[in-house]
């Protein structure tokens, strides 16, 4: 009778862990919809039937615009790390039995901080994704969900480590934003450069003697260039303007001419000499000195008189003209109003 329960004891152990170890295998697997008793099609059957119920039982939803985000809700930081799968997955019967060893607890704060500075250390963010060989960017990717989808189970893609955890970090953008600036600097100190060079080679001669040549010839062109445009070709307009500047010498040698042209008589010179009495003029404004001396001199002055009614010394008078025109010019201007005049010598 003992032997008959320990035998039968031992085949429900035996059972027992053969049960196990295949819930084991299912869930290490992720073939959680297979089954031992059941066909796959049966359950494929009652979730389809269940997705139709539940689009028949569905009603339309209203946006009556009543429930809106408040404005005061903070915003969540875009470079804050946080955990993806904060909670382990249950334990399995045979990790119970303990014929496997459990999954390791979740890592602290601190433990997550040392792995970081290992994984900065050895340049990882650095390197491209080890699934898509590209740099890590911005946007967050899916290349770690998709290789779990892909091959229907939890296992690093480097060291094939099962059941490992995940957290998202933004070294990655970090390195990527310095690169983007780095490339950003890199174009513009090459614009910089090549406009510089550019203006350079406008600017300075080349030492070879074709492109010395061809350096010339283009300067020449463009001094060419610069003179036609700039100069005027309507005859047309050139002649109007030459007729024009010739109307109005004529107009002002007339106007010399009456007022210069003819002589004063006397009547007129008496009217003349009767206006510079009124003015009071009693020196000389080109020798500053006295017109009229005063007791007996040996050598008196002449006095002149002229149209505009200004007195001067007559040496004085022809001293200016002669300095100032010569005598080849026939009229002479005052030199205090500058008109044309006639003078007078008048006696002491």
């Amino acid at each position: 009778m003992l032997r008959n329960k320990d035998h039968s004891s031992q085949k429900d152990n035996l059972a027992v862990t053969a049960v196990a170890l295949q819930d084991h295998i299912l869930h290490d697997l992720h073939l959680g919809n297979l089954s031992v008793a059941g066909h796959p099609k049966t359950k494929v059957q009652k979730k389809e039937n269940r997705s139709e119920s539940l689009k028949r039982d569905a009603k339309a939803l209203i946006d009556t615009g009543l429930k809106k985000t408040p404005k005061d809700s903070k915003v969540e930081d875009p470079e804050k790390e946080y955990v993806l799968d904060p909670t382990p997955p249950p334990l399995t019967l045979a990790q119970k039995l303990g014929l496997f060893a459990p999954p390791p607890p979740p890592l602290s704060p601190a433990e997550w901080e040392r792995v970081k500075q290992r994984s900065v250390l050895h340049g990882d963010s650095e390197l491209p994704c080890p699934i898509c060989k590209e740099d890590f960017k911005l946007h967050p990717q899916a290349c770690l969900q998709a290789f779990e989808k892909f091959t229907n189970k939890k296992t690093c893609p480097l060291c094939r480590r099962n059941q490992y955890q995940t957290r998202v970090i933004h070294d990655g953008a970090r390195l990527f934003r310095a690169k983007c600036a780095a490339r950003i600097q890199a174009c513009w100190r090459g614009y910089i450069v090549r406009k510089w060079y550019q203006g350079l080679r406008k600017a300075i001669p080349p030492t070879d003697a074709k492109l010395r040549k061809k350096f010339f010839e283009e300067k020449f062109l463009e001094i060419s260039h610069c003179i036609l445009c700039s100069y005027n070709t309507n005859v047309e307009e050139l002649f109007a303007e030459i007729d024009h500047c010739l109307a109005i010498n004529r107009s002002i040698r007339q106007q010399l001419d009456e007022k210069c042209g003819h002589e004063l008589t006397d009547e007129d010179w008496e009217k003349i000499q009767v206006q510079a009495a009124h003015r009071e003029i009693s020196e000389c404004s080109i020798c500053l000195t006295p017109l009229w001396l005063q007791g007996n001199s040996r050598h008196p002055r002449a006095t002149v008189l002229l149209s505009c009614a200004h007195l001067f010394h007559h040496t004085c008078l022809l001293a200016l003209e002669e300095f100032s025109q010569g005598d080849s010019c026939p009229l002479h201007t005052c030199p205090l109003c500058r008109a044309c005049y006639q003078k007078k010598i008048l006696e002491c």
